[in-house]
C-alpha cells in the first residue's frame, strides 16, 4: 500500500501565516523527484503549534496540489481522542488516502489506553489508519504486543516506528503473521535502510523535504536489488541525516530550503532558528551530500 521515500512535509510560514504557495510548490517537487507519498502536518509540519482550521487547510491543499499522483498520509494524531477523531474524518473528508495518528502524548496512557485510543478512532472513522510511535516525543512506547491487537482492527493498516529498534519490524510481522499487509516505515532517516534490510517498507522522512530524489533512489535500488547504490547514497546522506536535528526539526530542514530559495526560514515558537553553530554543521553537511544552494 505504502512505500518508499515519503517525506514528512514542512509547513512553510510567511509573515505569520502558512504559506500556501510555497507549501504547494514544495509538494509539486516532492513528486517531480520520485517521492512515494507524502505526509502534510505531522511532527515536522509543526501541527503542534498551527491551528486546527490551519491545520485542516494544509491537509486538504496538499490533496488538491496532489491530485492522486502519489497517495496522502494526512497526519490527524492529538492527545485527545475526540480532536484526533475530528482530524481523520477531515482528512477522509478531504480525501487522504490515509491518516497518521501519533500515540497520545503528555497523558501518558498504558498499554490499554492505547488500544482503546486507536480502536475508537478505528471504529468512527472508515479511513486507513497508520500508527506512529515515536516515544522520544510522546514519552510513550507502542508495544509491539499491542500493535499486533491493533493491525486485527480493519482500518489500521501500518505503523511509522520511530524507535529505531530495527527488530521490531521482524517482531512485529512474528505477532501479526508474515500474511498480513501491515506496512511498517521507519520514522528516522538513520534507521531506513536498516528498516528495509529487516523487512520494512520505506521511511517517513525529514531528510526527504531537502534531498527528495536522492531519498527516492535510495529506496527504488534497494528495492530494485541494488544494495551497492543504496548503500553509497545512504553513506552521503548520513551527515544530513544528523544535521536535520542538530537544531529542533524543522528548524534545520526549513534552513536549507530557505537557502534553496523554495520558502521562508521561520519555524513557530517554542520553537527557533538554528544558530550559528548548528547553520555551520547544516551547511557542512550540505557539501557533504553534494547540495548545492
Amino acid at each position: 500500500m505504502f512505500h518508499g521515500s515519503i517525506p514528512a512535509l514542512v509547513t512553510p510560514f510567511k509573515n505569520g501565516a502558512v504559506d500556501k504557495k510555497a507549501f504547494a510548490e514544495l509538494v509539486e517537487r516532492q513528486i517531480a523527484a520520485g517521492s512515494a507519498g507524502l505526509v502534510p502536518v505531522g511532527t515536522t509540519g509543526e501541527t503542534s503549534t498551527i491551528s486546527t482550521e490551519e491545520h485542516k487547510g494544509v491537509v486538504s491543499l496538499c490533496v488538491e496540489v496532489a491530485a492522486g499522483r502519489v497517495p496522502v498520509i494526512a497526519g490527524a494524531g492529538s492527545n485527545s481522542t475526540d480532536e484526533a477523531i475530528d482530524l481523520v474524518e477531515h482528512a477522509k473528508a478531504a480525501g487522504a488516502d490515509a491518516a497518521l495518528v501519533v500515540c497520545p502524548y503528555y497523558n501518558n496512557p498504558n498499554q490499554d489506553g492505547l488500544y482503546a485510543h486507536f480502536k475508537a478512532i478505528n471504529d468512527a472513522v472508515a479511513m486507513p489508519v497508520v500508527l506512529y510511535n515515536v516515544p522520544s516525543r510522546t514519552i510513550v512506547d507502542l508495544k509491539p504486543a499491542t500493535v499486533a491487537r491493533l493491525a486485527r482492527l480493519p482500518n489500521v493498516v501500518g505503523i511509522k516506528d520511530a524507535t529505531s529498534a530495527m527488530e521490531r519490524v521482524i517482531l512485529h510481522k512474528n505477532l501479526i503473521g508474515a500474511s498480513e499487509q501491515f506496512v511498517q516505515l521507519s520514522g528516522r532517516d538513520e534507521s531506513a535502510l536498516g528498516f528495509l534490510a529487516t523487512g520494512g517498507d520505506g521511511c517517513i522522512s525529514v531528510t526527504a523535504n531537502v534531498m527528495p530524489e536522492a531519498c527516492a533512489q535510495m529506496h527504488k535500488a534497494f528495492r530494485a536489488g541494488d544494495l551497492d547504490t543504496a548503500r553509497d547514497i545512504e553513506a552521503r546522506l548520513a551527515a544530513l541525516h544528523e544535521a536535520m536535528f542538530c537544531s529542533p526539526s524543522p528548524g534545520p530542514a526549513k534552513y536549507v530550503l530557505h537557502r534553496l530559495g523554495l520558502c521562508e526560514p521561520d519555524v513557530r515558537l517554542p520553537l527557533t532558528p538554528p544558530d550559528a553553530a548548528a547553520r555551520e554543521q547544516i551547511d557542512a553537511a550540505m557539501a557533504l551530500a553534494g547540495l548545492h544552494a
